[in-house]
This record gives structure tokens, sequence and C-alpha cells, in this order.
């Protein structure tokens, strides 16, 4: 079998094979011009100068109010009166509560009546004792009576005051959890109720870090927000053991008053160590993590030069270098990544940290 080949389709095909050979060459040549006329990066740089800064330790925590408590009713019985006024302040002693009382006051009577004839009788038998009408023993038995009929007044009382549940402290009212008319018990939570007066914060130190704070120190508190909240706050307390499954100690600090701040909400409590160091701060960017140690990017002579460092303690915006940098090191803040070891750069601003 023989195959036919015309002239012109061969001519054709080794002019395209040309013609991208050709482009093929074009395009690594504009390549390699593109990298050569590439221009050095643009970055700031901020001089080192180091300075005593002072060591601290990061502690989490939670604001706690000063009082707190869950109102449970003491009595079982039928919700008559219900006056739960969701976050609004009540006073010490309002009634937010009321239970059915009306068997207790029933008996209340009962016993008042059984009272008064006991006492008549008591009367009438001293009189008699006086001139002898009646044995000691007899007089004995009435004011008996008559002090098993108070004791019974006095008990019907204290059950007929639990039926009124009171507000143990001014506070805030927390949401309610029952309805009027509803039946409770005293496992039965009718709403939560908290001073929001002085509000504490807590939290916990290592156990090799408890000593560094005392009753009387003063730990700055950082709350959520935009922005965050700081606020100065002083140690009141600290727990009398340590804590024998995660070896903490727990800590309490007095907010100051005024704080704006919700019972419960997360604290980022900042203890100074009462120690200062020789260190250098940088804006967190400038600050390259690796696995084994952070590294930051110098200039050196017109190029850019990767240093291994040392870091302490970070804040939310600066952290401090606290060994590997000199002073008078140049080191870049902004263009990190457009840097390269070895390669030209060219510094747009400078500053010098102080």
């Amino acid at each position: 079998m023989r195959f036919f080949t015309s002239a012109p389709l061969l001519l054709a095909s080794a002019t395209l094979v040309l013609l991208a050979s050709c482009q093929t060459k074009t395009d690594e040549k504009g390549g390699k011009d593109a990298k050569k006329n590439a221009g050095p990066a643009l970055v700031d740089v901020l001089v080192a100068r180091p300075s005593a800064v002072s060591d601290s330790l990061e502690a989490n925590g939670a604001v706690v109010a000063n009082d707190y408590v869950e109102l449970h009713p003491e009595v079982n019985g039928r919700l008559t009166y219900l006056n739960v006024n969701e976050g609004r302040h009540v006073s010490k002693g309002a009634i937010i509560a009321r239970i059915n009382d009306a068997d207790l006051q029933a008996n209340l009577q009962k016993t008042r009546a059984l009272l008064q004839v006991s006492r008549l009788s008591q009367e009438r038998l001293e009189k008699l004792l006086k001139v002898q009408g009646v044995n000691q023993a007899d007089y004995d038995l009435a004011v008996s009576q008559v002090r098993s009929n108070e004791a019974d007044a006095a008990y019907t009382q204290a059950m007929l005051a639990k039926t009124v549940i009171r507000a143990p402290f001014t506070g805030v009212l927390g949401l309610r959890q029952v309805s009027p008319g509803a039946y409770v018990t005293p496992t039965t939570i009718i709403a939560t109720l908290q001073a929001d007066t002085k509000l504490k914060v807590d939290f916990t130190l290592p156990e090799a870090n408890g000593a560094i704070v005392q009753p009387g120190s003063v730990v700055t508190v950082q709350l959520a927000g935009n922005p965050p909240r700081r606020y100065p706050a002083t140690v009141v307390a600290q727990e009398s053991q340590v804590n024998q499954t995660t070896r903490n100690l727990t800590v309490r600090a007095q907010l100051p008053p005024g704080a704006q701040a919700s019972p419960g909400a997360f604290a980022k409590v900042s203890v100074s160590t009462g120690a200062a160091r020789r260190s250098v701060l940088l804006p967190t960017n400038a600050i390259m993590p690796g696995d084994q140690s952070d590294q930051v990017v110098l200039v050196k002579n017109g190029k850019a030069l990767m240093k291994d460092v040392r870091t302490g303690d970070r804040q939310s915006d600066q952290i401090a270098v606290i060994s590997g940098l000199a002073a008078g090191d140049s080191v870049v803040t902004n263009g990190v990544l457009f840097t390269q070891p070895g390669k030209p750069v060219k510094v747009r601003r400078a500053a010098a940290k102080q």
C-alpha cells in the first residue's frame, strides 16, 4: 500500500513548527528581561534602639459579680405573685414572688386561738395556786401548754415568711425562669440576681508564678470591645491552695468603680513580674514565626538579610525582641513579604524606636 503527501501540506507544517520555536525563544527572553529589569522591593524600616521593657505575664480570667445568687423558693406551693423585671435593678428587700399561703394563714389563726385559751387557763390556775386551790403540777402543765402554742405560732409565722421571696441585696435581675401560677419547689429557679456595683476578675497563674502577686498588687485587665477596654485592677485575695489538677493558683482582683463589663465576660490579665530587661519593641507584622525561632528582615548594605531573634512579652500590636538585634539595626516593618535574602531593597521610610 502506498501513501502520498502533497508538497504544500509539508511546507505548511514546517512553517508552523518554525513559528512556534521562535515564539518560545521570544517568551523566554522576555521573562529573563522582566526579572532582570524588576526593581528592588520597597520597604519601611525601623532603626532598633534597645530600652528597658518591663516583663509581664498574661493570664486568662473572667469577670465575676461581687454578689450572685439564684432565687429559689424555700417551700412548695403555687405562685400567686411574680415581679421579675428582667434586666432591671431591684433594691434589697424588694418582693420578687409570693407563694399561696392560705393553709398557713388558717393554721396560724387556729394556733392563736389555742394560745389565747391556754393563756386564760394559766391565769386562772395562777390565782388558784396562790390560795392553794390547785397543786403545782397542774399549773406547770398549763404553763407548758402556753409555751407550746407560742412555739407553734412562731413556726407558722416563719413558714409564712418563707412564702415571700425577697431580693437579698441590691442588684440586677436576670431572665425569668417561671410563670405566674406555676407550682414551684425549693429546686425551682425563679431568676438570678447579681450585684453590678463592684465587679471582680478571677484569673489563674502557674504555681511557680504565684508569688509575684500579693493583696494590693495592681494588674492590667483587658476586656473585649472596639477598641478593647483596659482597666487597672487591685488584687484583693488569692486561693489558699493550688489546684491539684492544673497546678494553677486562682487570684481575684477588684475592678475600679464604673468599669464597663458584664459578669462572665472573658478578660485578659497582664501581671508585671517586676523585672525589666533591655528589649526592642517591634510591630507584630515585622516578626516572621518559624519552627525553630522567630525571624526578622534586616537591611544591610542595601540588601535584605534574615536574622533569628528571641521574642518575649507580646501585646496587641507590639512584641518585645529580647535578643538577636543590636542598636542601630534597620528592621523591615512593612514589605516583609516582598523581600528575598540577599536581594536589594529600597527604603521608603525609616523611623527610630526609642
